[in-house]
């Protein structure tokens, strides 16, 4: 958790500004704020770093995402493309604005590859929620090509890659809009907060109403104010966002550090039979907030693991059992265990979710082991570290063992 590292006198300054004035609230009070508009500041940080056009500071990441599909009219009925493997809030956000999720294989890079979203495109496909897993990057070429081809709307939910990039382009900026997470366990830490970014002027119109009520935010009286569309409250609050700013700011530095760890890591453990890493459509637009390590087969990745608990390694997902990255546990999904009645469940699911055969998918994320990497790690703490993964995949490996 690299943002949570480095807390200090930074979001303390941040934070009292807001409590000399009392205004909580990002929106008018102008009057008694004393120009202090954090929410504004945390926008224009996430802009700097990714050269987005538009940026809006939401409650969460959750809120993000849902705010990108919608803005980028998704809604009831619309077949989307989207991975099995995702933090399960990209899924939610299509079924509650009404989507319908098409599940399609993913590849080494941990992201949806070309060839299965084009395997799952049908007569009624309208998009692909893309989403950049464990700090990465999607082969974008590839992706967009398909995309373009079939006229698709593309979403991107980057809600673990805030500063990753592809070829010079920030993840969440190839499609309509995207999505980041300022979470507990991102790079940057808002608490709670989240971003939606797009380079299209309507789309942040609409997520800009959409997030606060429907509300213009045009003149200075808020209950005069216009409502252009049906909104509802995913506002950010001042105080969180004062956090998001100041955190951001500090993105660049923690990203060379990750990426100096990462690569002592990878030289380290790259000299171990049996390992090998997950793959990047840009290895220079890595965020480096996870080492990815893939193991021959998913019997000898649960080996590894089960040698990793006995040795005391803390700090990795085993991403196969996940209950919330992974499909394989989403039995919610599968049997639609609702409060209410979903689209999905009037309209029908475009596939049995039970029965879903993802190949690829299966092998890859059953040999997937992740380390979130720390930006107060010593050379030191990381040889004794490789050191010790590297004797425990050894045993793994071994025939005694087999």
């Amino acid at each position: 958790m690299p943002g949570t590292e480095l807390f200090g006198a930074e979001e303390r300054k941040e934070i009292e500004d807001v409590l000399s004035t009392g205004i909580m609230f990002r929106y008018n009070h102008d009057a008694l704020r004393n120009n202090f508009w954090k929410a504004k500041d945390f926008e224009a940080e996430a802009k700097k770093i990714t050269q987005a056009k538009y940026a809006l500071a939401v409650s969460n990441g959750s809120a993000a995402i849902l705010a990108a599909l919608a803005a980028s009219g998704i809604g009831a009925g619309d077949e989307v493309i989207c991975p099995p493997f995702t933090y399960i809030a990209t899924i939610e956000a299509i079924l509650f604005l009404g989507g319908l999720p098409v599940f399609a294989e993913i590849d080494e890079t941990l992201c949806l590859s070309a060839e299965g979203i084009k395997k799952a495109i049908g007569p009624k496909t309208k998009a692909v929620c893309l989403v950049h897993m464990c700090g990465g990057n999607a082969n974008m070429d590839e992706i967009m090509a398909v995309v373009k081809q079939h006229n698709l709307i593309l979403v991107e939910d980057a809600g673990q890659a805030f500063a990753s990039s592809y070829k010079g382009t920030y993840t969440g900026l190839f499609g309509k809009a995207g999505a980041y997470s300022f979470d507990f366990f991102k790079i940057a830490t808002a608490g709670e907060g989240g971003i939606m970014v797009t380079n299209d002027e309507p789309t942040y119109k609409l997520a800009d109403s959409f997030c606060d009520h429907g509300h213009d935010h045009v003149g200075d009286k808020r209950g005069m104010e216009n409502h252009p569309i049906i909104g509802f409250n995913f506002r950010i609050s001042e105080l969180h966002a004062a956090v998001g700013a100041a955190q951001t700011r500090k993105v660049p530095t923690i990203r060379e550090i990750n990426r100096h760890h990462k690569s002592f890591l990878q030289s380290k453990l790259a000299k171990t039979e049996g390992i090998s890493f997950a793959k990047l459509g840009d290895e220079n637009g890595d965020s480096a907030t996870f080492l990815n390590m893939l193991l021959p087969s998913t019997e000898i990745a649960q080996r590894v693991v089960d040698e990793f608990n006995k040795a005391g390694i803390a700090g990795f997902d085993y991403w196969f059992k996940n209950m919330y990255h992974f499909i394989n546990q989403w039995d919610h999904i599968k049997n639609m265990k609702t409060a209410s009645k979903l689209a999905v469940q009037v309209l029908g699911a475009p596939q049995d979710y039970n029965n879903l055969q993802l190949p690829k998918t299966q092998e890859v994320i059953g040999r997937l082991i992740s380390f979130g990497i720390k930006c107060n790690w010593t050379d030191a703490y990381m040889t004794e570290m490789a050191e010790k993964m590297s004797a425990c995949v050894q045993k793994a490996m071994s025939p005694v063992n087999a």
